[in-house]
């Protein structure tokens, strides 16, 4: 099952790089370039993948960030999910879709085959279980995945994912619906196909999670710009190693300000290389 390859994987390393691609983040020989958007967003991605994909778990993109770019965004979007796959490593779209009946069948055909073809994609269960099960019949084959936003990293979130009811916080109840849910599907490693979002910017709220789901592997955002610190993920690396965190502009906007000659793949590299260190520092 594609849940026990990102298992294993991340018992190497826990990092997953976010490829979430701004135009300004191109090096100046790129932006300078005269190939095609598309090609100088593809040069940048393979080359971060290429620097990297030995010292990660996997990698996330944010298909915002390519739509907003037309049709040559999502092209380069294409190809990059494509070779990173090609060499052997996982990847998940960061699409949140969250819609139900024929429009979700849509969705999962468009992300778990295809040009978008990805092994796992993120999903928001605000109109419930209709809005997952549509992802079921391909989570059957074992080779895909989901990970369900539970209780995410942005400050605002405690606007209703932190709403008492009867007498427990909503984000608690949907890690509830996740536990039921994944049952299903869980793997050789005792881990499910159906997975979490858990912010690092909530450690409290995290761990939480991390207990009423036992059976779900966490998708970790919030890690160094929003503030989030390695020093709150202890607790979760005491039992099984269940989680990847991510972490995107630290990564792929390494470069930004060095003056000394780096390639901007060498920065991404160091950048995993610390973040990694960080992160394991803390185990016992």
């Amino acid at each position: 099952m594609i849940i026990d390859r990102l298992y294993r994987e991340a018992l190497k390393s826990p990092v997953c790089v976010g490829l979430d691609f701004r135009e300004h983040l191109l090096p100046e020989f790129l932006l300078q370039s005269s190939s095609s958007l598309e090609e100088k967003i593809f040069i940048f991605n393979r080359n971060i993948v290429e620097a990297t994909k030995d010292l990660v778990a996997c990698y996330k993109l944010q298909i915002a960030c390519y739509e907003a770019l037309g049709l040559e965004g999502l092209k380069a979007y294409s190809r990059t999910v494509q070779y990173i796959r090609e060499n052997g490593k996982i990847t998940i779209g960061d699409v949140k879709r969250g819609d139900i009946a024929i429009t979700a069948e849509y969705y999962a055909k468009a992300h778990f085959s295809g040009d978008f073809e990805v092994d796992f994609v993120t999903m928001s269960p605000y109109l419930g279980e209709d809005s997952i099960s549509p992802y079921f019949k391909y989570l059957e084959t074992g080779e895909k995945g989901i990970f369900v936003l539970i209780h995410t990293s942005n400050e605002s979130s405690r606007d209703f994912q932190e709403l008492i009811t009867e007498g427990t916080p909503l984000y608690i109840k949907v890690a509830e619906k996740v536990n039921e849910w994944g049952k299903s599907f869980i793997g050789s490693s005792g881990l499910s196909l159906i997975g979490g979002v858990a912010g690092l910017t909530f450690p409290e709220d995290m761990k939480k999670i991390w207990e009423v789901c036992p059976n779900a592997f966490f998708l970790i955002p919030g890690y160094g710009m929003q503030g989030g610190k390695s020093i709150d993920l202890t607790p979760l690396l005491e039992g099984k190693k269940r989680f990847i965190i991510n972490s995107s502009r630290d990564i792929i906007g390494a470069h930004k300000g060095i003056k000394e000659g780096k390639g901007f793949e060498e920065c991404a590299r160091e950048k995993v290389r610390l973040m990694k260190e960080d992160i394991l520092k803390w185990q016992r």
